[in-house]
């Protein structure tokens, strides 16, 4: 039967490399585009995690999405963090939305105090600011622009000259002095957020009691950091889940549509085949077994092409575009696809399979 059931896909080349390509197409569309998403989720989530704070204040009624908080908070209050108990160290940081060329966030960052935060940024060229107009900017960021120390670029329609180029995976992607960004967006004084690193993350509670209960603070959002990450899953973004179902709901259409019209044709095509199977003793279930295992067939091939077509173009993507992450194996997504491929062709295939197993043998032999 094995034998037979390739040679039935190598006698149409074509038809059977469509199905294949079909499949590959199916599991390419999942495995990227999913990749993308949870690629770009958890790089938020480490690059939030690499500043090496284990608290986080903000003022009452800001946003999750720490760009969007604006700033309204003084930055005297980091001295007030600063001399509670269990804090060793306190970092103001004032975050700006840029939207010229690619959405990007910009962080305002006091440096001496940032670096104490536990892990100081590992400059791989040039190094810390020397002036009122230094930027620093990350690797992805640099590659993917063709940065180099020295260079002068335009930030928030000012120009700032790059002094070194850092290790990714602390916060943003660009940082200028707080007192620069400050200036820049009419907030002298102000900030979007505290970072705050204290002797032992188990003491957060007692830290968050302490500030809760200073006057005019009563209110203010108080997260750990462990906690605000947990939030970064795709069950607490909204449209996340959403978004995948649909790209899921998507491929499998493709898949089955392609599947379903390989195997209906198949099956037309092999009238007469199947009649004479049939005259010799094939029983339904020996025709429906040979329809479902040459669907197997294709759709273990797509898979594979699919599979390999995925990690070529997450490896191109990362290498034309730096900073936009892909995760192609995220959670686990190649096992999932593959099985939801196989599903899929297996559905399309059903009603093809039955309908060969229907017919006649007599009807079949006469068939011209």
């Amino acid at each position: 039967m094995n034998k037979m059931i390739v040679s039935n896909l190598v006698h149409r080349p074509i038809r059977s490399l469509i199905s294949i390509f079909a499949v590959a197409v199916e599991v390419t569309l999942m495995l990227v585009i999913v990749g993308l998403m949870f690629g770009m989720l958890n790089d938020q989530k480490d690059r939030q995690a690499g500043i090496g704070a284990d608290a986080m204040v903000r003022p009452p009624g800001s946003s999750m999405i720490l760009s969007a908080s604006g700033s309204p908070l003084s930055v005297k209050v980091g001295g007030v963090l600063a001399k509670l108990d269990h804090v060793t160290a306190v970092t103001p940081v004032l975050l700006q939305s840029s939207t010229s060329g690619a959405l990007e966030t910009i962080y305002g960052i006091d440096l001496p105090s940032w670096d104490k935060m536990g892990s100081p940024f590992r400059y791989l060229s040039g190094g810390p600011f020397q002036g009122p107009n230094d930027i620093i900017v990350d690797d992805y960021s640099a590659n993917s622009s063709h940065l180099r120390v020295g260079q002068t670029i335009q930030v928030l329609n000012h120009e700032f000259r790059i002094c070194g180029i850092a290790e990714h995976g602390k916060g943003g992607r660009k940082f200028v002095p707080m007192t620069t960004l400050q200036d820049l967006t009419n907030s002298a004084g102000k900030a979007s957020i505290f970072y705050v690193k204290l002797d032992d993350p188990q003491n957060f509670a007692a830290f968050k009691q302490e500030v809760l209960g200073v006057p005019g603070m009563g209110q203010y959002l108080v997260e750990s950091v462990k906690e605000w990450l947990s939030l970064f899953s795709p069950e607490s973004l909204p449209g996340f889940s959403i978004t995948v179902k649909v790209v899921i709901g998507i491929a499998v259409c493709i898949g089955f549509i392609v599947i379903f019209q390989s195997m209906y044709t198949a099956v037309m095509e092999r009238t007469r085949e199947i009649g004479i199977l049939k005259s010799l003793g094939a029983s339904k279930s020996y025709i429906v077994n040979i329809i479902l295992r040459e669907t197997t067939l294709l759709a273990v091939l797509g898979i594979a092409v699919g599979i390999a077509i995925s990690f070529t173009t997450g490896h191109l993507l990362l290498m034309k575009f730096p900073t936009i992450r892909i995760d192609v194996g995220a959670e686990h997504w190649v096992w999932k696809s593959a099985v939801i491929a196989i599903l899929g062709a297996m559905i399309g295939a059903v009603y093809p399979a039955f309908k060969a197993a229907q017919k006649d043998p007599i009807d079949a032999l006469a068939y011209e």
